[in-house]
């Protein structure tokens, strides 16, 4: 589930809104922090809602976690996704992935502040990976990931919007996604020996559920362990055990 902070409350979840495209009838939102004006400057903090679209809550799996998107885009420039999502009619794909290419190319830009950003789309069997071509990759990726979770998130909600093919979606900028997923693959062979050396099961920290899945695929089809999920979005979590 995206979270969104502004100066106030009202202005987080405004934000919120126009960068989903949704109304607040159709929004399942939740305050995190109220602001705080802080005594001399110190202090201080943004108010910050994490808002989610009702209908890809109960039908996609693909939701981020704990994703931030810091004024990515603004308000007053965020018609163009408003218009896309609301839109009743179904476009061919094509010109669905197209659109999707020239909104993250333009809200990459924004986020990095270059003109000199380029995104590209390639089809990978049922998987449809954009690539995010920027010399400041660090700003696209945010920390432990959360920016780039964040926008993959806004893309998979505007395809699914406007195509009825239901692929997923990955955003790259790198080679960030080769490196995180070597990452959780010897996460996982390392936590599955533990567990098996302790005879305990071992709770990861929370995930988004397509790095979930990564981990459950490294490891389903291990001969000792297995994997479920629990918790609710954004903070659900994978559970490694010995196989009953």
């Amino acid at each position: 589930m995206p979270m969104f902070t502004a100066s106030t409350v009202q202005k987080a979840i405004d934000l919120g809104l126009n960068t989903l495209g949704i109304t607040r009838e159709d929004a399942v939102i939740e305050v995190l922090q109220d602001a705080k004006k802080g005594l001399f400057g110190f202090g201080k903090k943004n108010a910050q809602v994490s808002i989610e679209p009702k209908s890809i809550s109960k039908n996609s799996e693909i939701v981020s976690n704990d994703q931030v998107i810091d004024s990515i885009i603004d308000p007053s420039e965020a018609t163009m996704l408003s218009t896309n999502l609301s839109t009743e009619e179904i476009e061919p794909e094509q010109d669905s992935l197209e659109e999707l290419r020239a909104y993250l190319e333009m809200i990459v830009k924004q986020l990095v502040l270059s003109d000199e950003t380029t995104v590209t789309v390639e089809r990978k069997k049922d998987v449809i990976m954009y690539q995010i071509n920027t010399t400041k990759q660090g700003l696209v990726i945010g920390k432990h990931g959360k920016t780039l979770n964040a926008i993959q998130y806004l893309a998979q909600v505007f395809l699914h919007r406007q195509s009825k093919e239901k692929r997923s979606i990955v955003v790259n900028v790198g080679d960030y996604r080769e490196k995180r997923q070597e990452i959780l693959e010897r996460l996982a062979e390392r936590t599955a020996q533990k567990v098996i050396q302790t005879k305990r099961p071992i709770f990861l920290e929370p995930m988004p559920a397509f790095e979930r899945k990564q981990i459950h695929a490294v490891l389903s089809k291990h001969d000792a362990v297995q994997t479920h999920s629990e918790g609710d979005e954004p903070y659900r979590y994978l559970v490694i055990e010995l196989k009953k």
